[in-house]
């Protein structure tokens, strides 16, 4: 059966949690509405990722990767992985799995109706400081972007491939997949998703990159909307 669906995660410096996500996603991939494979991007890392994702590659014939000679950040390993997908669907998950893959049929459910659909993290099990700064700058995110979505940030999505590989990405950009696809004239929903806390390694994002980082974005996401190019063949011979 050919796949219908590749879930990206991409990894930095998670060695502790890789064997969790060998299986929750093996488990995942059992009861998946749609055939799945999975891409690691590993993005650079310096400890034992690496290895422990070629033995995991190795021992599931579903599980491939891409490794980056050095780090480059989510936005490029997100990028990368929207360039090597060959399914009609693509999605992503973080590898600290604070959301469940199991949530992807919730998503896979509403995707033959729409081009992007990102979960919203219900109840969500973070710090105050890193919720209360996620609210900030997701309020002043849609405040740029009128994308209606309350919380691009959730790394639970499904988006489809033709749409995906024609965001333009740049650094930060993951933060606005949905108003990417509405430039495209694409259509967008937002569900809502489990959230669980971290129990393994160690968060990359503080105040700066959640708070501080995404209002620069925005600006980018500004310049971007003036210059986007969207075009739509209608014969050609």
């Amino acid at each position: 059966m050919t796949y219908e669906f590749t879930i990206i995660v991409p990894v930095y410096n998670e060695e502790d949690n890789l064997k969790r996500v060998e299986q929750e996603l093996t488990n995942y991939i059992k009861i998946a509405t749609k055939k799945t494979k999975i891409l690691f991007v590993n993005d650079g890392s310096n400890d034992n990722s690496q290895q422990i994702i070629e033995e995991i590659c190795t021992n599931n014939t579903d599980f491939t990767f891409i490794h980056f000679k050095k780090n480059c950040g989510l936005s490029a390993a997100i990028t990368a992985g929207f360039n090597n997908v060959d399914t009609e669907l693509v999605g992503y998950i973080d590898s600290d799995l604070q959301t469940a893959p199991e949530d992807f049929n919730l998503l896979l459910k509403e995707i033959s109706e729409f081009d992007l659909v990102t979960g919203v993290r219900a109840n969500r099990k973070d710090t105050f400081v890193k919720n209360m700064s996620s609210t900030i700058a997701n309020g002043i995110r849609r405040s740029f972007t009128h994308d209606g979505m309350d919380d691009t940030g959730c790394p639970l999505k499904v988006i489809k491939t033709e749409y995906a590989i024609k965001i333009p990405m740049f650094k930060g950009l993951h933060r606005f997949l949905p108003a990417m696809i509405l430039l495209q004239h694409g259509k967008i929903k937002q569900i809502p998703v489990q959230h669980f806390p971290r129990i393994a390694g160690e968060a990359k994002y503080g105040l700066w990159n959640r708070l501080l980082g995404p209002l620069a974005d925005c600006f980018a996401y500004l310049w971007m909307k003036k210059k986007y190019i969207n075009y739509t063949i209608e014969s050609k011979s």
